[in-house]
């Protein structure tokens, strides 16, 4: 029996449907899981997502784009393939897609986290007979603890800044952890601010219901910034724009902090570990769960973890050609 989904030079494609999930060239049909700039490229002629999705995608790609929305669970029809979008618990609108061909299921997962988080909606594990996995940290010393710890830890340090008269900047992906962080964060310590990158997002979180503190826009011209929390992308620590909140404390929110050395490189005060992707625990919590009878690996770790599934008698191996993406965690 020919599979559902093949792999191509573009990315994973379905024969029977043709189209393509999270593809990297230009195609006439993309199913995206989410809207990271890892898979949510421009360029292609039509996309399909989640209705959550859809808003963020227009605000990456361009509100011209030819674009639907589809709501979680709802099976549509495409050629012969009947398609249907879950909840990844990634970011919001993240979803994991499930392609049924002739009886035969895929879910290909996206980026996915089974940990609650309260700035988007909740992982919903779905059977399939093939699960093609993510596993950016598909490694034992990756373990998530619950984000409300985080948030204790976040805020307490943001307090012992406040004590000290200095500022306090975080860094955080701007679509997803930057929300995510925010939601956390205690407002009675102190003004919160958060770089412009962030904040065409959070309307669109806000009419999802997710609820944030005031957040406000740094001003040019601005001198006083003590006591301040300061969310800001990566992609501006060493820029000017970080420069004028002088004295400040700086923090970095990702998983990535659980590696040892990593905040050394970065010259950070102090590192969070609150990652929106699962950990070694959550992959493999959700890989059992599916079902599945094969195990396609993507993205990341995945070598040593396809060997630790063999070990244990599943079926597993690295989805060959399915590229590495350094997307936002």
């Amino acid at each position: 029996m020919d599979e559902p989904m093949i792999v191509r030079p573009e990315g994973l494609y379905c024969p029977a449907g043709g189209f393509f999930i999270d593809p990297r060239g230009r195609v006439d049909k993309a199913l995206v899981t989410h809207a990271h700039s890892d898979h949510a490229r421009p360029g292609h002629g039509n996309y399909l997502v989640s209705e959550s999705c859809l808003p963020l995608l227009k605000l990456r790609l361009g509100q011209e784009i030819r674009a639907e929305g589809i709501a979680y669970g709802k099976v549509c029809k495409i050629g012969d393939a009947h398609v249907s979008f879950h909840p990844a618990g990634h970011i919001l609108g993240s979803s994991q897609i499930r392609v049924e061909v002739g009886g035969r299921v895929w879910v290909v997962s996206g980026d996915y986290k089974p940990q609650p988080d309260q700035s988007c909606e909740a992982f919903e594990l779905v059977k399939c007979d093939v699960f093609v996995s993510e596993c950016t940290f598909g490694l034992p010393v990756y373990r998530w603890q619950e984000e409300e710890i985080i948030h204790q830890q976040i805020n307490a340090w943001w307090q012992e800044n406040v004590e000290a008269g200095r500022p306090s900047m975080l860094f955080a992906y701007s679509l997803g952890k930057a929300q995510r962080v925010l939601r956390g964060l205690d407002s009675s310590i102190g003004p919160i601010f958060a770089h412009g990158a962030v904040h065409p997002f959070l309307p669109v979180y806000e009419k999802c219901g997710v609820q944030f503190p005031r957040v406000q826009k740094p001003k040019e011209g601005s001198g006083e910034w003590a006591g301040s929390m300061i969310v800001a992308p990566p992609a501006v620590e060493d820029a000017g724009w970080t420069r004028r909140f002088k004295g400040a404390s700086r923090g970095f929110a990702s998983g990535w902090m659980a590696v040892r050395g990593a905040r050394r490189r970065r010259n950070l005060d102090r590192g969070f570990v609150l990652s929106d992707h699962a950990d070694w625990s959550g992959l493999l919590e959700v890989i059992k769960g599916t079902g599945a009878e094969c195990i396609k690996l993507i993205h990341g770790n995945g070598e040593p973890l396809a060997r630790y599934l063999q070990e244990c008698g599943v079926d597993a191996s690295m989805l060959d050609g399915s590229g590495e993406r350094t997307g936002e965690e």
